[in-house]
């Protein structure tokens, strides 16, 4: 599914970006500042919105995503320079980026937990985090439905977890939540946060 994935993620994703999604990308990348990490980059549907940006290091780690990024990539106003890696292993050094952003990408992460201590080395005390992800729903009929139909949907769509409590997870690490709204009953939310300025464990 790694190859074909690409192909159909916009047609998948396009009926949510039409009618809400695509201003709550805009509004979520817009914050992002300086130098940018962006974990997930996918077929590059943020690169349009970056705007105060030098340099945007767009981390990928299915090579056939990145080669439907590269137009995108080319056409955006800042620098998009391409990595093939993962999330839980990235290839930069600590204290790196000004700002964090990943849309609709920990639902696929196989280690969200090392994801997330990896966003915590590489950005600066102070940096930015964006993140718009689908989660685990509050109402427990709704996440039972979730819970029932994750096997199959993760093998339909290159490991999406449809049931993955993504919140929870931020709430357990160092990111610091300025701002959670959530779209569709809670289906999607929008997190901005932050780094603290502390010393790092």
């Amino acid at each position: 599914m790694g190859r074909l994935f690409p192909v159909i993620y916009d047609l998948m994703i396009r009926p949510f970006e039409n009618q809400k999604l695509a201003s709550v990308r805009k509004d979520l990348i817009n914050e992002a500042k300086g130098h940018v990490l962006e974990i997930g980059a996918g077929t590059g549907l943020n690169f349009p919105y970056y705007r105060n940006n030098s340099i945007v290091e767009a981390v990928e780690p299915n090579a056939s995503m990145v080669n439907f990024a590269f137009k995108k990539g080319r056409e955006a106003e800042p620098q998009i320079r391409f990595h093939e890696a993962k999330a839980e292993s990235l290839p930069f050094p600590d204290d790196y980026f000004d700002s964090v952003a990943a849309t609709l990408v920990f639902c696929t992460i196989p280690g969200p937990k090392a994801a997330i201590k990896e966003i915590e080395r590489t950005a600066k005390p102070g940096s930015k985090v964006l993140l718009f992800e689908h989660v685990k729903m509050e109402e427990k009929c709704k996440a039972a439905v979730q819970e029932k139909v994750t096997p199959l949907w993760k093998r339909i769509c290159d490991g999406c977890h449809l049931d993955r409590d993504t919140v929870q997870l931020i709430k357990e690490s160092r990111i610091v939540i300025d701002q959670l709204e959530s779209y569709y009953g809670g289906l999607f939310v929008k997190i901005v946060g932050h780094l603290p300025y502390e010393e790092k464990a």
